[in-house]
Formats: C-alpha cells, sequence, structure tokens
C-alpha cells in the first residue's frame, strides 16, 4: 500500500473509535472518583500567555514549550501542564468558593519532547488539587484520591506502589552539607535523576558539591527521624484509612519542576518498568507567585496522564480484562439495529427509527437496499444488542437478541415502551 501524502506529526495522534472508547474509559473512569472523594470540575484555556509558564516552572519545561507568537503579536502557549493556569483562576475566584478549594480537571495538554513509550508531544491529563489548606491532612487526602483512582482502574496493592518524599527534608541536608540557596535547584536536580544518570556522571556532578554517591544514598536510605514530619504524619493518615500497604517514603522522588515546596509523590507500576504513573505535591508558593502576592493559597496537587496509565492497564491481565469488559458495555454503535426484511415497509422502518431515537435509544439501520443477511452482519458489526426485524407481518416486529438469538415479537405502537423495558432487562425472554 502506497504511503500516504499526511501523516499525524511525531508526539501527536489519531484516536481511531476503539482508541476513544479507551480515552472515554479513563476520563469516565477520573471523573467517577473525583466526584466520588468531593472534587468539583473546572477547565482552563488551552491558551496562555508564556509569562505564566516562565514566571515559575524551573527545570526542563522552559525547554518543551509549543511557543509562538499569535497574529495579534502575543507571545503565547499551548498548555504544557495546568498547575499555573489552575494558580491563575484560583488567585481571580478564590474568594467565591468556601475553602479549601477541591477541584480537578481533565484536558490535553502539550509538550516538545521525544516521543517514548509513555510520552508523546500531546497528551490528556487528569489533574486533581486541593488549594486552601496547609497541613498534612490535604496532602494524604490527595495520595488517598490517587490511590482509589488506581483500584478504580482495576489495579491491586499487588500492582503499584505510591513513594512519598519531602523537599524540605532535602533543603535541610544540603544546608546541613554548606550547598547555598543559589545552588539548591541544581543540587535538586542531579537528586531528581539519581535513578537515571550513570554513576559516573552522577559522581562528578555530586562532588561538585563536596559529596559522594554514599552520603546521598545513605541519607535515603536512613534518613534521619526528624527529617520529615509531614511525610510521617501522611503516613500515618493513610495507614488509619487502611492504605498502609500502597505507599512508602522514598526520598529519592524529587519531581523536576521548582514550584514544589514540601512534600511530593509518584505513583509507581510494581515492577517499575516505566516512567512513573501519576506524581504531584506540594505548591504553596505557586498562586502568591502568579499574582505578584495579591493572593496567598497553600496548595497540593497530583497528576496522571493517559499515556502512561493506558500502558500499565493493557500490561496488567486484570486492569485490561477491566477494561474490555466496560468497552464490551460501552462502545457500541448502537443498541437497536432496525433490519428491513420487506423493502415495501421501508417508510414505516424509518419512522419507527425516528421514533426511537427521539426516546433515547440509541438505533441504526442500512441506508440502502441489502439483503437480510447482510444487514444482520452491519447490526453484528455495530455490536448492537438487538436486531429490530420489520418485515411482512408489520405492524407486528421481530426483536432478536444477537448474542443469544433468542427471539420475541412486539407491536409498533409501543415499540418504544417495550423495547426500553427490554434495554433495560438482562437478556432473556420478556415479551409474551
Amino acid at each position: 500500500m502506497a504511503e500516504l501524502p499526511f501523516q499525524s506529526l511525531p508526539g501527536f495522534r489519531d484516536f481511531t473509535p476503539r482508541d476513544c472508547a479507551i480515552r472515554n474509559y479513563l476520563f469516565e473512569t477520573w471523573r467517577t472518583v473525583a466526584r466520588r472523594c468531593g472534587y468539583c470540575e473546572y477547565e482552563t484555556p488551552m491558551l496562555e500567555d508564556t509569562g505564566l509558564y516562565l514566571k515559575k516552572s524551573g527545570g526542563e519545561l522552559s525547554g518543551q514549550l509549543f511557543r509562538f507568537q499569535d497574529q495579534g503579536g502575543r507571545d503565547v502557549t499551548l498548555r504544557p501542564e495546568v498547575t499555573a493556569s489552575l494558580a491563575r483562576i484560583a488567585a481571580q475566584h478564590q474568594r467565591d468558593f468556601p475553602k479549601p478549594l477541591k477541584w480537578f480537571e481533565i484536558g490535553q495538554c502539550f509538550r516538545y519532547e521525544k516521543p517514548q513509550k509513555g510520552r508523546g508531544r500531546e497528551f490528556y491529563q487528569f489533574n486533581v488539587d486541593i488549594l486552601g489548606e496547609a497541613g498534612p491532612a490535604a496532602d494524604a487526602e490527595l495520595i488517598a484520591m490517587a490511590i482509589e483512582t488506581m483500584l478504580a482502574l482495576g489495579f491491586s496493592s499487588d500492582d503499584f506502589m505510591v513513594r512519598i518524599s519531602d523537599r524540605q527534608a532535602w533543603l535541610g541536608f544540603a544546608k546541613t552539607h554548606g550547598i547555598t540557596d543559589e545552588q539548591v535547584p541544581e543540587f535538586l536536580s542531579i537528586i531528581d535523576k539519581l535513578e537515571r544518570e550513570k554513576p559516573d556522571i552522577l559522581a562528578a556532578k555530586l562532588a561538585a558539591f563536596s559529596l559522594t554517591v554514599d552520603q546521598v544514598r545513605g541519607f535515603i536510605a536512613n534518613p534521619p527521624a526528624d527529617a520529615s514530619p509531614a511525610s510521617a504524619a501522611i503516613l500515618a493518615d493513610l495507614g488509619a484509612r487502611g492504605y498502609g500497604d500502597f505507599v512508602k517514603l522514598d526520598l529519592s522522588i524529587i519531581r523536576g519542576l521548582a514550584y514544589y515546596t514540601g512534600v511530593v509523590f509518584e505513583v509507581f507500576d510494581a515492577r517499575q518498568s516505566m516512567r512513573a504513573v501519576a506524581g504531584g505535591g506540594r505548591y504553596d508558593t505557586l498562586v502568591a507567585t502568579i499574582s505578584d502576592g495579591a493572593t496567598d493559597l497553600p496548595a497540593t496537587g497530583f497528576a496522571m496522564g493517559d499515556y502512561v496509565i493506558r500502558n500499565l492497564i493493557e500490561e496488567t491481565a486484570h486492569a485490561a480484562m477491566e477494561m474490555e469488559t466496560w468497552l464490551q458495555r460501552n462502545s457500541r454503535s448502537c443498541e437497536v439495529f432496525v433490519v428491513v426484511a420487506d423493502e415495501s415497509k421501508r417508510d414505516d422502518a424509518l419512522r419507527l427509527v425516528t421514533t426511537l431515537r427521539r426516546a433515547g435509544i440509541s438505533t441504526d439501520l442500512s441506508l440502502n437496499r441489502a439483503k437480510v443477511a447482510k444487514q444482520f452482519q452491519s447490526a453484528e458489526r455495530a455490536r448492537a444488542r438487538f436486531a429490530l426485524v420489520v418485515g411482512q407481518e408489520y405492524p407486528e416486529l421481530k426483536l432478536k437478541t444477537l448474542s443469544s438469538r433468542a427471539e420475541e415479537s412486539g407491536p409498533a405502537d409501543t415499540a418504544t415502551d417495550w423495547l426500553t423495558q427490554r434495554l433495560q432487562a438482562p437478556d432473556g425472554p420478556l415479551l409474551a
């Protein structure tokens, strides 16, 4: 087959109907868990002033922006993440809502980075945040939400682990070892790449701070009891909730964005065969920074992207089975496929389709004349539950359950009523 003249751009995706159905599965699960845990949905613009992301992003993000000048001469960027936008709208509207703000968002983000497994240049992200609460209870509530999301997607405690850390612990370590405030961002960047950096390069980078790899790894393995009081409180809170098997302290977690100020965490698959499935933490100064001090709101949040979580679902048998069950239920093209067995009754069939659709019943039919067998094949391809046959017997209709081939009959003038009943019932005889 000859290559088509146009393809999707590197790192961008087409969504076939199955891909859309999988995306809808993720969105519905995310939204259901968020609402169950008391979060309200919000949304931000896809395009923002570039200055919003340069204000205090740090790390690699500033070099990954889809940035351009619009026709009005403005320096704008497709959003690479949502937290900065959330800080902007929270600063503007926080007086209109009781505290804490428990908000969530599901939306598309863009980063110009190398496409690879679990990472593209466009992706959908589930963002969950609590603003206006400074204590560790908010961090525990947020981590509990992340765990509930994983459970709702079909995972168990054997499949993933939440690794909790605290930047404040590392600030204490840095002060003890003579690292200045100006040097801290570079030092934290080294710690953030600790598990990915080549040993000789890591040793050289730490030597610039008069540190050895053993010193750093020793601090991670055996941190002082008072290194992170916040983490201790969070772990105790999560233990009381019954989540003790899902969490552990791991000071190797830093998170790449500079706006994090305290406790941070990441969700990893048990085998650690891929990048973090989700991650986040406390960012108590971002709202004040974005608003130039006009509003000061402590905040904590996390995000989960669709790339990595889909990969993990597909590589975890029981989670994949749960997703497939949902897809079987929710990815039908229609519930009822009308089969025109007698072309002289096509007008009656068309009126019937209109009636059923207006009643909220998902209905389809072949647009052109076709043999009955071919129409049934179309019904099967549409994954319809039922074939409704309009034939010589009209206004008597035949209803066939496609999964079992069971057949029953009913009158056309009350088709809406008995079909509604039928769709709400399990497969099996219903009509007299």
